[in-house]
């Protein structure tokens, strides 16, 4: 007989926001999930990626003490395998403390096998057919490979491996210019590996342009990067990979190192869910298409987080998750889902963090925009850091005044953009920004000054 559940849910990523919640209220609830538990944040994206990042950021530090005036004898000693392991040994035992609590839970069964929709409404796992009154799709994304002539033979890396790499690179040639490439080149160059970065266009894509261009600069005058570059082919011999490319100018090009980093976008986790079976309809490149509930095209299905291709980041997730657990379960209601601002930040040297809208969107729709842009260097706490690097940008609605967008780049980019986050889901306006009490000295004494130079120019 077919066991039928309250809630079905397929990813334990951001499916966790849904699944014990609903336990804990009294539902029966199933959790089918074949990799660790944690889903890719806790296993193989942005917990690791910090953990070792930070350690990146304190090396840049000591290795940049001089601007200080502080100085120090010889090489700084990396015990790259010690980190390494670390890392590993706190990701691993946080994912396997989840199964023992799962297992122990009356209303939750966990399924660690791979699921599959038979139907509609019915899911195959480890044999055995189940189905729910509501099922949630939560199965995330993985790396999308390029097709790169010879790169099937070669032991290439993904954000995946490189994180489990026990054994440091000397030189390492990464493919992709996101946020994935920066992050993880920039740990890596960090700690001593000698890192090339080989991109087709610009880095950062999808942040503000004159952040993109700060960005740019200030990587690339402290890492190789080779923009234009396309590569060509690739082939790997004595331990070595030789990356064959085409610059910007046509001519052809070559590196070589002894480690090769592909990160060069994600593809969504949904071609192997059995979804031809169903009406779940996709998008061309394998989304699922949901309304602005986040219902599938079959009712009682639903889908969130990266699967969806709408914003990759674990806290969109994390807040789709907790809409559908209060609409489904906590609260019943029939409210749909608003976004309102969403923040995005990158982890690299030097920071990036955004929200709300880029000054090219507001042109391309034709909204009528102030901007104000202070540096760093031009407050306070941004002379202490000594730093060229570093602005916040503003951007506001010109009749209403409010905040639509705000992007900085520089150090704590991803802790100051919160202030800006809160002002635009309050609905703020520039008047607000300037009437707050800032600390001085404080670092969002920038933001402040970014403020009043919007406000300067809507006078002028």
């Amino acid at each position: 007989m077919m066991k039928e559940y309250d809630a079905i849910v397929i990813g334990s990523g951001g499916g966790a926001k849904i699944a014990r919640p609903a336990a804990d209220l009294g539902y029966s609830v199933a959790i089918i999930e074949e990799g660790p538990l944690g889903g890719t944040c806790l296993n193989r994206g942005c917990i690791p990626s910090k953990m070792l990042i930070h350690t990146a950021d304190i090396a840049t530090i000591i290795q940049e003490a001089n601007r200080f005036m502080l100085h120090k004898e010889g090489e700084l000693e990396v015990d790259y395998e010690s980190i390494i392991d670390w890392c590993i040994s706190t990701v691993d035992e946080e994912s396997q403390s989840i199964a023992p609590r799962y297992e122990a839970h009356p209303k939750l069964d966990f399924y660690p096998h791979h699921g599959r929709f038979i139907s509609d409404k019915v899911i195959e796992v480890n044999g055995e057919q189940i189905t729910a009154k509501k099922i949630f799709i939560a199965t995330g994304a993985r790396e999308s490979i390029p097709s790169i002539k010879g790169l099937e033979n070669t032991p290439y890396l993904t954000s995946t491996s490189a994180l489990r790499l026990r054994k440091q690179p000397k030189k390492m040639i990464v493919i992709g210019g996101g946020y994935i490439a920066v992050e993880l080149g920039y740990f890596f160059a960090a700690l001593g590996t000698k890192v090339d970065f080989l991109v087709r266009e610009c880095m950062v894509r999808s942040s503000d342009a004159d952040l993109r261009k700060e960005f740019e600069k200030h990587f690339s005058e402290r890492f190789p990067v080779h923009f234009g570059a396309s590569p060509k082919s690739i082939s790997y011999e004595n331990e070595m990979f030789t990356v064959s490319y085409s610059k910007s100018d046509g001519k052809e090009a070559q590196l070589e190192a002894d480690a090769l980093l592909l990160a060069t976008g994600v593809r969504p986790n949904t071609d192997q869910l059995g979804l031809e079976n169903t009406g779940i309809r996709l998008s061309e490149k394998g989304h699922v298409l949901v309304d602005n509930h986040l219902e599938t095209s079959v009712p009682g299905v639903y889908a969130f987080g990266d699967c969806l291709g709408r914003y990759l980041f674990r806290h969109t997730a994390n807040f789709e998750g907790e809409y559908l657990f209060r609409g489904h379960f906590s609260d019943p209601n029939d409210l749909p889902l608003e976004y309102r601002a969403i923040p995005h930040a990158v982890f690299s040297n030097p920071q990036l963090a955004g929200v709300g809208k880029t000054e090219e969107e507001l042109k391309k729709e034709g909204i009528e925009y102030i901007v104000g842009i202070n540096r760093y260097r031009d407050s306070a706490m941004g002379m202490a850091l000594r730093q060229d690097q570093g602005l916040v940008k503003l951007l506001f609605e010109k009749h209403s005044q409010k905040l639509i967008g705000a992007h900085i780049i520089g150090e704590e980019a991803s802790n100051m953009i919160h202030m800006c986050i809160a002002y635009m889901h309050m609905g703020a306006t520039l008047k607000d920004m300037l009437d707050t009490i800032y600390i001085h000295p404080a670092l969002p004494e920038t933001i402040r000054n970014a403020a009043r130079k919007a406000a300067a120019n809507l006078s002028s």
